[in-house]
């Protein structure tokens, strides 16, 4: 009995003037065909023979051509070894080398948006070790000679710089991760090197080995980057003002899952009964010109707690506790759902008034509400919600007053709450909705035009927008995160 590999496959070709059956080897970049040099081609179908002859070293490896002849129909009949493999399974396998390669390319796009991230924050870090590192120093120096300072003061300074003494090690620990984020690159490269020579070269390859480290290496990344993007809110740059446009009161923003390369923004002046959205095709159009297309919503919106999120606008009905899903590129209504005992129409807003109940916020996360009921005793709400169907998945009942609150956001599920909206504002209170817990915090931020009346978290840009008397502005943030090595 004949093996598989021994098997003679029986071509049969369209008839040809002559019968040379010209044929070469796929080796991966090489074509075979059969035919005169008149340029005709036809799709050759196998067929088993039961012939027997001395076969090549190794036929599994490549076709070898065995005879030919021609039958009375003046059909060319040739017969060939041909490897185990169908082009049928190479095409198939060429297809998964594709689409291999396509993961790897993405990845390797998200890891360069994670390097920018973290060689930004890394910079960060090591001013801030230099700068405990030289306090050390000094409260060295002052040690040596405590006898000039007050005991008081210097038990003061001492307690201090003992609170910040443990965060030495965590730095360095910070500083290991992000080269392991540099460690993933060289992984990526070195695995698109591997795609890019299979693709030149088709052969006997592990196929299996392949996926399993492509799945493994995403894996590993989508654990580093889910930590790395989020963390605690540490700090609050100073204000970028972009563009002077509107009333005082209003809201603008981008979409954090837009399609790369895609930078609209989004428009909305006033707080209460328009319907009108502006669109803008970049951040520069926005900034520099008047070029905008407007969409008119199916109603009136309240508020300026509106988000675009996945092509999608997300608003609260005017006069009512009715939150909306509007597709922005088909302008229809995908969803409409009541935010069940959230305060409306001035009931529970933020304290500059503005109709301002209901505030729909993205993040890491998704999509969220945060309003107030009367169940609560118009403390702050936070909801989490489905993008798709607007259903409430999991709430929070916190003991802040809403009416006291200057606005809010949320970053990686932590509700941050400013202490007001004017004059000298900071951030002083976070509510941690994985651990159901708070805490008061302080941390100052510049309020320019002295009059905010939106503040939003967008977590692609890692930045929060602004609308304040009239300006839309950014703010940088800093979130702290530590990434242990053994957790990847």
């Amino acid at each position: 009995m004949e093996n598989a590999a021994e098997q003679l496959r029986r071509i049969s070709v369209v008839p040809y003037v002559c019968c040379p059956c010209l044929l070469k080897g796929w080796d991966g970049t090489r074509v075979w065909h059969f035919g005169n040099g008149r340029g005709k081609r036809s799709f050759c179908l196998p067929s088993y023979s039961r012939k027997k002859r001395v076969l090549p070293t190794n036929p599994e490896e490549s076709w070898q051509v065995y005879s030919s002849a021609q039958d009375s129909e003046g059909r060319c009949i040739c017969t060939v070894v041909a490897p185990q493999q169908t082009m049928c399974s190479r095409d198939a396998r060429t297809k998964q080398l594709r689409q291999l390669l396509e993961k790897v390319q993405n990845m390797s796009q998200s890891i360069e948006v994670l390097d920018r991230r973290t060689q930004r924050d890394l910079q960060y870090v090591e001013k801030m070790e230099n700068q405990m590192r030289g306090l050390e120093s000094k409260f060295k120096q002052v040690e040596e000679s405590h006898k000039q300072h007050l005991a008081r003061q210097f038990k003061a300074i001492k307690a201090k710089m003992e609170e910040l003494r443990p965060l030495i090690p965590v730095l360095e620990e910070y500083k290991a991760d992000a080269k392991l984020v540099l460690q993933f690159k060289e992984e990526v490269q070195n695995l698109t090197s591997v795609l890019n020579e299979l693709q030149e070269e088709i052969g006997a390859y592990d196929y299996e080995e392949l996926q399993n480290r492509v799945s493994n290496l995403e894996e590993r990344l989508r654990a580093c980057m889910q930590k790395l993007a989020c963390g605690k809110l540490t700090g609050i740059s100073d204000p970028i003002t972009i563009k002077t446009s509107g009333s005082r009161f209003g809201s603008w923003m981008t979409d954090p899952l837009a399609p790369e390369g895609e930078n609209k923004v989004w428009y909305m002046d006033s707080y209460h009964n328009n319907r009108f959205v502006r669109e803008y095709k970049s951040m520069a159009d926005f900034m520099n010109t008047d070029n905008f297309t407007s969409h008119r919503l199916p109603h009136p919106w309240s508020g300026t707690g509106q988000v675009v999120y996945n092509g999608s606008i997300y608003f609260n009905k005017y006069q009512s506790h009715i939150i909306i899903r509007f597709d922005l590129k088909t302008e229809t209504i995908l969803k409409t759902r009541s935010l069940d005992y959230a305060g409306y129409n001035n009931m529970y807003h933020y304290a500059w008034g503005g109709h301002s109940d209901i505030d729909l916020m993205v993040d890491e996360n998704g999509l969220w509400a945060v309003y107030a009921t009367n169940q609560n005793a118009g403390n702050i709400v936070i909801s989490k919600l489905d993008p798709n169907t607007l259903q409430s998945l999991q709430t929070w009942n916190t003991s802040y007053p809403k009416r006291s609150a200057g606005e809010a956001f949320i970053i990686c599920g932590t509700l941050y709450v400013t202490n007001g909206y004017s004059g000298g504002t900071k951030v002083h209170y976070a509510y941690q909705t994985n651990a159901s817990t708070y805490e008061y915090i302080d941390i100052p931020f510049q309020n320019k035009y002295s009059h905010i009346s939106m503040l939003d978290y967008n977590p692609k840009d890692r930045a929060l927008y602004a609308w304040n008397n009239g300006h839309q502005i950014l703010y940088n943030v800093t979130l702290f995160h530590v990434i242990r090595s053994d957790e990847l």
